[in-house]
């Protein structure tokens, strides 16, 4: 077992009754414990990156050998290119946001944008062709360079085609054709929205959930993303091991409840912990910590059993000498605390 800086002998300290979430009595165990020292911890090595700090940033050895995401989403490398990259740049009218963002998330790559935007300029809904598109996607995979990020599985929905990159242009074509733009920015929410994507081919409830996070990031919208969120199966995993299977279909009710009490578990844990331009961590973003204590914890916490079985982080850190960003939704009012923008902004 690696000797990790979060002891996973930690006792939980949070009262020999446990807590009582919707109505139910949870007691956890002590990965709950190592889901604060975590999140503090990585959040520590992200600003200590953010500002220059020279490493190592953490003495942590698990942290060290191995890849994690960044407490708050939208601080991970690839929501920052969507944010910055593709969102803020480029023609504002919101059914060209729409149109990049829904394209940049089906593929989730920043290698395919900027493969895209090589060959068209910014990829454009007033510009589109099927059969631009596909030549330069079809061109890559045919080269044997790979479209899709593995951060998590995009289904391709069945819409006639033989390759999945096709279909997922099919599927954003019926998206535009549907006028999914202009129902998004008429939704009253952002479960309205969500539902509106879910009604999609190929969007599950997880994925439909993620895009709605993602189009959210855009100036048009302004939903609140404390309104509602939707666990995924490493949240899932991440939760069984805090709680066990008393925690089993109350998922989205936990999030909430540690995203309600983030101060009290950081204060009573002694943890310093330092939000992200003073805002809190959302639902998304506990949501996302859950996934990520799971893997912690297949480590530090090898005993307790999650709900998958794995037992291995399969990715190992490689050292990105790009330098970090921090750039969010103006709308967040952050940045100007951060004081660090992209250059096309500046």
């Amino acid at each position: 077992m690696v000797r990790a800086a979060v002891d996973p002998q930690t006792r939980c300290a949070v009262g020999k009754a446990g807590i009582i979430v919707r109505g139910r009595r949870l007691m956890p165990t002590p990965v709950f414990d190592t889901y604060w020292r975590f999140a503090q911890a990585r959040q520590q090595v992200y600003l200590a990156r953010l500002h220059g700090t020279p490493r190592p940033w953490t003495h942590d050895p698990i942290l060290i050998g191995h890849r994690f995401t960044n407490c708050y989403r939208a601080a991970d490398r690839v929501s920052q290119y969507l944010i910055s990259e593709v969102t803020y740049h480029g023609d504002q009218t919101w059914d060209e946001v729409f149109f990049r963002t829904v394209l940049f998330k089906l593929f989730n790559r920043t290698s395919t944008w900027q493969l895209l935007s090589a060959a068209l300029e910014v990829p454009a809904w007033r510009h589109y062709r099927f059969d631009r598109f596909d030549r330069v996607l079809s061109a890559a995979l045919n080269s044997g360079q790979r479209l899709y990020s593995a951060a998590y599985v995009i289904p391709p929905p069945r819409l006639g085609e033989s390759r999945k990159h096709r279909n997922h242009l099919r599927l954003v074509e019926a998206m535009m054709g549907a006028s999914a733009p202009a129902r998004a920015a008429d939704a009253g929410s952002l479960r309205e929205l969500f539902h509106l994507l879910r009604s999609f081919p190929a969007f599950g409830n997880f994925l439909a959930y993620q895009f709605a996070i993602d189009l959210n990031y855009a100036a048009a919208l302004d939903f609140d993303e404390m309104e509602f969120v939707v666990p995924g199966p490493g949240a899932r995993d991440g939760i069984r091991k805090c709680f066990g299977p008393a925690a089993d279909g109350i998922e989205a009710d936990i999030i909430r409840y540690v995203t309600d009490t983030q101060e009290q578990h950081f204060a009573r844990l002694g943890l310093s912990f330092t939000p992200l331009g003073g805002r809190r961590l959302q639902l998304i973003d506990c949501q996302n910590l859950f996934c990520e204590v799971d893997k912690y914890a297949r480590l530090a916490h090898p005993d307790i059993a999650g709900i998958s079985g794995r037992t291995r982080i399969k990715q190992h850190y490689r050292h990105d000498p790009a330098p970090v960003t921090a750039w969010f939704p103006p709308k967040w009012g952050i940045n100007d605390r951060l004081r660090i923008v992209p250059a096309h902004t500046a």
